[in-house]
């Protein structure tokens, strides 16, 4: 099967666990390809991803890198590709103090998946809306999970559901679901 076996080039242990997980739906297995990557300054996870991507040496596997974020209404999509930076800065309760008095609590999480075999890259994205909570809540997950609440569940934050739960819904599982369709639907062309 062509895409059966595909790296995952990222530092990310958490977000590995749930790319397998996803694409294991499809009959894809996931390799991790523990890297430290360099990402350019860009507004765009598409690019950032891409870029990365470019940097990485998988010696002719297929290969993909993910680029995610949470974007905030209120503050213009900020901090949207900066989302790390800032978690490790100021961290949840820091991000919960800069909502404080905001109205609309309107975010979205969007995740670019950047993958090539070959010569030639491809972008998958999954986007997911929803709003930020007024305290943290869950423990499950990481990064923005226990702050964000998908307009599709049920009142719950990322942080409080099951993995099962939230790859029914999370912007990364949504990237990946497209990634592995793509994947089964080349597969059967061939």
């Amino acid at each position: 099967m062509r895409g059966s076996r595909v790296c995952m080039a990222t530092s990310s242990r958490h977000k590995y666990l749930e790319a397998r997980h996803v694409l294991a739906e499809y009959g894809v297995e996931l390799e991790h390809l523990p890297v430290e990557r360099v990402e350019i300054q860009a507004d765009d996870p598409g690019e950032i991803a891409a870029y990365s991507l470019s940097q990485i040496d998988s010696e002719g596997k297929p290969v993909l890198v993910e680029d995610a974020g949470i974007f905030i209404d209120h503050y213009g999509g900020f901090p949207g590709p900066y989302s790390s930076y800032a978690l490790g800065t100021i961290n949840l309760p820091g991000i919960l103090r800069l909502m404080v008095g905001v109205e609309d609590r309107g975010a979205s999480f969007q995740s670019v998946i950047a993958y090539r075999d070959g010569g030639e890259t491809r972008l998958f994205r999954g986007i997911v809306k929803g709003a930020i909570s007024h305290e943290i809540r869950g423990s499950n997950g990481f990064g923005y999970d226990p702050i964000f609440i998908p307009d599709e569940g049920d009142g719950r934050t990322f942080g409080e559901m099951s993995e099962d739960e939230k790859n029914a819904l999370s912007h990364r599982a949504r990237a990946f679901r497209g990634l592995g369709g793509w994947l089964k639907s080349a597969e059967e062309t061939f």
